[in-house]
């Protein structure tokens, strides 16, 4: 216990050595030199506050063919938004690049002076985005989970980021008091009535700002990796057509969706309408390929952030 403090002051000198490395754009000669220390320390410092996550690094050059890609993505798919980021081939990452991107400009929604309903998903991609959120002050938001907190069997839902971003930005938060899949649709019919419930898809419908994960499906898919699908229900699935999901909801190769099948028992928030809302899917990567032109092509998204490698494969399709 006694180093505790010893090792809060060498992160507080990492901070700081930080900034001055990233921020304020200075040597490690110059940092040496304000902060009374060698250079090798200096040097030690700065990359003690990149390991430790005190950084976060964002890409702000325009960077011609990305800007190209996503706007040959707005025309071809008829988007409000598109933002590719460079792809990083050494990279096995689902989210490096794109959770920085996506919290930009879930950042960029927050700024507005005037209020804002932000709606936002679950999963592995957007719980990185939101760790990428600075702290914020916005009194005059309101942030809604259009999912479920829980499991069918009442354990919380471990990739649910209502919560995570409670921690770092200040306005209110309404989460969904509800399991993804309920049991029956007679039982979602009794849920949705509830006055909590309620309360969260009214603001839902109502939201200016959706930001969603796009998932793929299979047996390997996060519905049934985190233990809300069984596979054998997946599999049925895919043979009766989905192709992907979006807060559980099931859609064709067409972006319709599935009739009489599991979207009887989401309670997830329906999406809002796309002719008014931003819809903004945060997704890239070879095992996202099919789900994300299924859902471009039916209108599901009409906002897209992903990397080039996918905006290619978008585009040739």
């Amino acid at each position: 216990m006694a180093r505790k403090p010893e090792n809060n002051n060498r992160l507080d000198d990492a901070a700081r050595a930080g900034w001055l490395y990233y921020v304020a754009g200075r040597t490690q000669d110059e940092i040496a030199a304000i902060m009374g220390i060698s250079r090798q320390s200096a040097q030690r410092l700065v990359s003690l506050a990149m390991a430790e996550r005190l950084i976060k690094v964002r890409l702000d050059h325009p960077i011609a063919a990305c800007l190209e890609a996503a706007a040959r993505l707005k025309d071809r798919y008829e988007l409000k938004y598109a933002d590719v980021v460079p792809s990083d081939p050494g990279s096995a990452s689902t989210t490096v690049g794109i959770a920085e991107a996506g919290a930009a400009e879930i950042e960029r929604w927050l700024k507005s002076a005037d209020p804002v309903v932000l709606a936002i998903g679950t999963g592995r991609t957007l719980k990185a985005t939101i760790d990428q959120l600075s702290p914020m002050d916005c009194p005059q938001h309101r942030i809604v989970s259009l999912t479920g907190n829980i499991r069918l069997d009442g354990s919380a839902a471990y990739y649910n980021v209502i919560f995570s971003m409670a921690d770092v930005v200040n306005a209110r938060h309404f989460p969904m008091p509800l399991p993804v899949l309920v049991s029956s649709p007679e039982e979602r019919e009794v849920l949705h009535k509830q006055s909590l419930v309620k309360i969260a898809l009214e603001l839902g419908a109502r939201a200016d700002a959706v930001f969603v994960g796009v998932g793929e499906l299979g047996a390997e898919a996060p519905l049934c990796e985190d233990g809300f699908l069984a596979r054998e229900e997946m599999a049925g699935l895919m043979a009766a057509g989905a192709a992907g999901e979006i807060c559980g909801w099931m859609f064709d190769h067409d972006g319709s969706l599935l009739t009489g099948s599991i979207n009887e028992r989401v309670a997830s928030i329906p999406l809002p309408p796309r002719d008014r809302a931003s819809v903004i899917g945060i997704a890239k990567g070879r095992r996202k390929y099919e789900a994300l032109r299924a859902a471009l092509r039916g209108g599901i998204i009409n906002g897209l952030i992903t990397d080039e490698s996918t905006a290619e494969y978008l585009l040739k399709a």
